[in-house]
């Protein structure tokens, strides 16, 4: 287990993120509230009750404001893979990790709401299309780092790297499979069982691997 990758972050680290989170929030709301109409930093800032100086300091750009919102629960699903026990099958691993974070207790309804709306939106703002694919790459990068150091130096490179990719499509797929529909938060249908269906189909040649 890589000791630095399952360390709770420090206070300060938390409030700042919470406080990104909470930006972030208020920029998902506009931009769905606003649909095809702008959306400025300066309505972000507002919104959220911050200057636009500080608004600068959390974000590059007014969609990069949306990055962590659409992020949330992702540290927490790399923690929990990172602090998996030793000699337990991959993707077994990969599955118990799809349903803690697609089953988070900040899933609430309003929230799970929020991001089906903001999911919708995003395929028609090459912007905010971006800012989702920039994070669906760094988090598969942060996943062969964290997969490479549970599997041990004697893994097959090769097999880290699929099995990376595998969670992380299953992830994607599952999220956008939920967004495209209107199947519940929780239970049949949900995110997190289309995660765990889809790693199965994706790491069926990979069942053999274990931490």
């Amino acid at each position: 287990m890589n000791g630095s990758a399952s360390n709770s972050p420090s206070l300060t680290q938390r409030r700042k993120d919470q406080t990104k989170l909470e930006i972030s929030r208020c920029a998902a709301e506009l931009f769905v509230l606003r649909g095809e109409n702008p959306v400025t930093a300066d309505d972000i800032a507002r919104e959220a009750g911050i200057g636009l100086r500080t608004f600068y300091r959390y974000f590059r750009t007014k969609e990069d404001a949306v990055r962590p919102i659409l992020a949330n629960g992702i540290d927490e699903w790399l923690r929990y893979i990172a602090s998996s026990s030793p000699g337990t099958p991959v993707v077994q691993v990969l599955e118990s990790a799809a349903r803690v974070a697609l089953n988070s207790p900040a899933a609430t309804p309003d929230a799970i709401a929020l991001i089906r709306q903001l999911q919708r939106i995003i395929p028609g703002d090459p912007a905010l299309q971006n800012v989702w694919l920039s994070l669906v790459n760094d988090t598969e990068t942060a996943l062969v780092l964290v997969l490479r150091e549970l599997m041990g130096p004697g893994a097959d490179p090769l097999e880290v790297r699929l099995l990376a990719i595998a969670a992380n499509t299953a992830q994607r797929m599952a999220v956008a499979a939920w967004v495209d529909g209107e199947s519940p938060a929780y239970g049949d249908g949900s995110p997190a069982e289309v995660a765990v269906r889809c790693i199965r189909i994706l790491t069926a040649g990979l069942g053999h691997v274990s931490t």
